[in-house]
């Protein structure tokens, strides 16, 4: 059985609701953007994380691997707790861990070339030097699908594809065991996609690699992950094996975004929408998150007390009153 790599226990991250320091004084009100989220990911395990626009997926990511500060909770990585890390013992394990952004023309230096990019995380973790550094170039690139050639090129002259090929390199530098991908090819063509998608898995199944797959596109996340979470304004409302979800998926939201995805089938009748917008994160509503949006709600209960994750079947939990009993 394989050995759990990532265990996030009840995280919480909260940001100030007022945007400079001085509104702060008078706004004590806060971001609920990660209220409570719990889930572990097995060693060489793909664990999806999904959920509409502002429901905290990449938030979650970040404060993952600590380029956010958590307001509480613990994430032990390899059992140890990153929380309260500090110094070196932390740079020794940042290096085991890194991120492949969303937006590669934002998250990459348009002032410094490829090469220069990709053996920035080499040189800050000394690693490699001299001739040793650049035959390390010139093999990340090339398992990201690049030519060496690629390497005195600056980000503006490359395209979307390859500046995110770039991005992956870059990751891949330091010999990660862990990986969070956030959204990584929603910026794409969907041909490239495609590209990005076969080079991720391919660079798991070679190198042995753990990925948080952040994404809204839930055919991404079919294809690409073993477990999906489903999360939900801060929450997360259903876990299980990708194949359990997507077949028979339990939580009221988990159905309505499986309905809501287009299907290419003239005879396929009216697809179901999801009425209502996602409340504010800053003032949730009481009980389940999900009430004021659901079909399937029940009295009372669903308005006063919130639901825990429960298990519904092998591997599958999901936090909703219509299977608590």
């Amino acid at each position: 059985m394989a050995e759990v790599l990532v265990e996030v226990r009840e995280l919480v991250k909260h940001f100030p609701a007022a945007g400079d320091w001085f509104a702060q004084l008078f706004d004590r009100r806060v971001v609920r953007a990660v209220d409570g989220v719990s889930f572990s990911i097995l060693r060489g395990e793909t664990l999806g994380l999904v959920g509409e626009s502002g429901s905290g997926k990449t938030t979650t990511g970040r404060v993952v691997i600590r380029l956010l500060e958590p307001t509480a909770g613990e994430v032990l990585f390899d059992g140890q707790d990153l929380v309260h890390l500090k110094g070196k013992r932390l740079k020794v394990l940042r290096k085991r861990m890194q991120m492949i952004f969303q937006d590669p023309s934002s998250s990459l230096n348009r002032r410094k070339t490829v090469g220069q990019i990709v053996a920035e995380p080499l040189r800050i973790h000394q690693l490699a030097t001299g001739r040793g550094l650049e035959a390390r170039l010139a093999k990340v690139v090339e398992q990201a699908g690049l030519s060496t050639k690629f390497l005195n090129r600056y980000p503006h002259e490359l395209s979307g594809g390859q500046r995110q090929r770039v991005g992956i390199a870059r990751a891949l530098a330091v010999e990660p065991e862990f990986i969070v991908c956030d959204e990584p090819v929603t910026a794409l063509d969907v041909s490239i996609q495609a590209q990005i998608l076969n080079l991720l898995m391919d660079l798991q199944d070679d190198l042995g690699l753990t990925y948080l797959f952040i994404a809204h596109d839930l055919s991404v996340v079919r294809h690409v992950s073993h477990r999906v979470a489903v999360m939900y304004l801060g929450k997360i409302v259903e876990i299980g094996e990708v194949d359990k979800i997507f077949s028979s998926p339990r939580h009221p939201y988990t159905r309505a975004l499986l309905a809501a995805v287009p299907r290419p089938d003239p005879r396929a009748g009216k697809r179901q929408v999801l009425h209502g917008e996602v409340p504010s994160p800053i003032d949730p509503p009481p009980g389940c998150r999900f009430h004021p949006r659901c079909s399937a709600k029940l009295a009372g209960i669903c308005e006063e007390e919130e639901p825990r994750l429960t298990a519904v079947g092998e591997g599958t939990q999901v936090a909703c009153h219509l299977y608590a009993g």
